[in-house]
């Protein structure tokens, strides 16, 4: 599976078409998850505002607690992959199997806590004594599904790393329309209300994990890999997720100290702030599309041994970054005015929210470097450093975001320290690809 660098216009091409057929339907998967959110939110609106309310408190505290473990689907692709380049498929799905046992444990563990935990977890959020009770059942029978969330991104890596991020993108869209049909069906056709969302979201989980575990299991079946858990193989999964586990820690401290400096700063200032937090998380789509097809890609080529490979594709992913960086930066700006009035008609808000669109434009180029630097790092295995390069980023952004308050700026300097801490990322996984200390081949690292 070793890739020739043989002339250099016909590896780009390669690299090219690798990179797009395993990018465009990574980008259709993840544009696809958030609209899950969105279909519950629009059939629950109409039941009235206590009920969405709730549905917004319970969905908050969900996918937290999912987003946690998206190094489920990170540290299991790049596993894979490294195994897919070193020609040992059996031994692939092996790896894949036990991040999956991993994600079943983990799920259990999670609803455990959430189940007798869910009021006292609302509270912490300041629901109203209207909303609460929508809340808490939400959450209670949604929490019934997270073994399943979890099953789908651990199979979501499993796929990743074998090259193949076309099913992941069928059952996703499978998964969208399943999850709108239930609810509407449970909830105005059974009369079931909030919990008959909750349930028809539980549903359609539970059936994306069953057409994953169909696929690795038909897998395992064709290439001899065992079903049974493996302790020692679930504990190493572990141990690979732990970094990344203290990277999306890091990085979600980030934020949420970013969304705190906002509220701080007025309401039209926090009003711009999650209208332009959401636009930043659409364009991470397509930024983290192109940063998956490197972790598959840059697994594949370290297990074949092939390390020219690796650099030529490093570089070459790198140089599609900045490009579709640049190209959203560019719609960012020209379609600032036509943006806004679909999220607000205050004047306040969209004069708060126009120049640090700005900024955001700017920062897109570098977010493309990142991005791909940082799927090149989690396919190569490089979780520890990247761990600590997020713990040095949150220390550099953490005091520069409390100190706009202080000294002004307003939005427009928050977003400046968001870039700020864009571009201390980018310096540290810059240094990290140019030291060359990432390459290590093999079908483990």
């Amino acid at each position: 599976m070793t890739q020739a660098p043989a002339r250099r216009p016909t590896g780009r091409r390669q690299h090219d078409r690798e990179i797009i057929a395993l990018a465009v339907p990574a980008f259709g998967a993840l544009v696809a998850e958030p609209l899950f959110l969105m279909a519950d939110t629009a059939i629950v609106g109409h039941l009235g505002t206590a009920q969405l309310a709730g549905l917004g408190i319970a969905s908050a505290l969900l996918m937290t607690a999912v987003s946690v473990f998206v190094f489920l689907a990170y540290a299991t692709t790049a596993a894979v992959a490294r195994r897919v380049g070193a020609g040992d498929l059996q031994a692939a799905i092996r790896q894949g199997m036990d991040g999956i046992w991993l994600a079943l444990l983990l799920g259990a563990a999670v609803v455990a806590v959430a189940l007798p935990t869910a009021p006292h977890l609302v509270d912490l959020f300041g629901a109203s004594d209207a909303a609460t009770p929508y809340a808490v059942t939400y959450l209670r029978i949604s929490a019934l599904g997270i073994p399943a969330m979890l099953v789908v991104l651990a199979a979501t890596g499993v796929l990743r790393g074998l090259q193949d991020t076309r099913t992941p993108l069928y059952v996703a869209i499978a998964g969208f329309v399943a999850n709108g049909a239930l609810n509407a069906g449970l909830v105005y056709g059974a009369d079931l209300g909030i919990a008959g969302s909750a349930w028809g979201t539980v549903i359609a989980q539970c059936g994306m994990a069953a057409a994953y575990l169909v696929v690795v299991l038909r897998g395992a079946r064709k290439h001899g890999a065992s079903l049974r858990p493996d302790a020692a193989g679930i504990k190493a999964s572990a141990q690979a997720g732990v970094p990344l586990l203290v990277r999306t820690l890091s990085l979600r401290a980030i934020l949420m100290i970013a969304t705190a400096v906002a509220a701080r700063l007025g309401d039209a200032d926090i009003a711009a702030h999650q209208i332009i937090l959401s636009l930043w998380s659409l364009l991470a789509f397509a930024l983290d599309a192109i940063a998956i097809a490197g972790q598959a890609i840059i697994g594949r080529y370290l297990g074949a041994g092939d390390t020219q490979g690796a650099r030529d594709a490093c570089r070459r992913m790198v140089e599609w970054g900045i490009a579709v960086g640049v190209v959203l930066g560019a719609l960012v700006v020209l379609t600032r005015p036509a943006f806004l009035p679909l999220f607000t008609s205050d004047p306040a808000v969209k004069d708060v929210a126009l120049p640090a669109l700005v900024i955001v434009a700017l920062s897109q180029p570098i977010s493309g470097i990142v991005f791909v630097l940082d799927g090149v790092l989690m396919g190569a295995g490089d979780g520890p450093y990247l761990a600590w390069a997020m713990l040095l980023t949150l220390a550099v952004f953490t005091p520069a975001a409390l100190l706009v308050p202080v000294l002004g700026g307003g939005l427009t300097a928050l977003w400046a320290t968001i870039t700020l801490m864009m571009t201390v990322r980018m310096l540290t996984l810059w240094l990290r690809t140019r030291s060359g200390r990432w390459i290590v081949t093999g079908a483990t690292r």
